[in-house]
């Protein structure tokens, strides 16, 4: 299986965040990832308001809300892992709650405890899904929309297995 240059290049949490950020995709968006801890077990990515990320009713274009969310769960699973397994994207759910306005934000977790239910599941059964939702927020901490991510994580060493139900 191939695999990207930032997966075989294996970036500090130093180095994703620049390399982040200078992504053409983010830095059009107007996207900045402002921190990812050094064990990549939280991150924090911020989205300004600006006149090419503006729907036409003036508040945050809706993909450029779902693209603050879109990687981050898939990296800092793999980061968390290490090797021996495989971590993809499998669906996305977004749901508006307001207008977004100003300055939005969305943090990621990912506890050891968490990190250890998924080594837990995935080497029992060689296959899991689950399902992380992250909820962007404006300056007042008020919900503007609420994203479901749904990756799905696999042994490298397995073909197939049966998918148990995430916990």
């Amino acid at each position: 299986m191939s695999q990207g240059f930032l997966t075989r290049l294996k970036p500090g949490s130093r180095a994703l965040r620049l390399m982040m950020n200078l992504w053409p995709p983010f830095r059009g968006a107007g996207i900045k990832v402002v921190d990812i801890a050094p064990d990549y077990s939280r991150l924090r990515v911020e989205l300004r308001m600006k006149l090419l990320n503006r729907n036409y009713v003036g508040t945050h274009y809706g993909g450029s809300l779902f693209s603050m969310t879109d990687p981050f769960y898939m990296i800092m699973m793999m980061q968390r892992l290490g090797g021996g397994y495989v971590v993809w994207d499998k669906t996305a759910t977004i749901r508006f709650r307001r207008p977004g306005k100003g300055t939005v934000h969305a943090e990621f977790h990912l506890s050891d405890e968490e990190v250890a239910r998924v080594k837990r599941l995935v080497d029992a059964e060689g296959r899991l899904e689950t399902t992380y939702r992250i909820d962007v927020k404006n300056a007042a901490g008020e919900v503007v929309a609420e994203i479901e991510k749904t990756l799905s994580i696999k042994r490298s060493d397995t073909s197939s297995a049966k998918l148990p139900k995430a916990a």
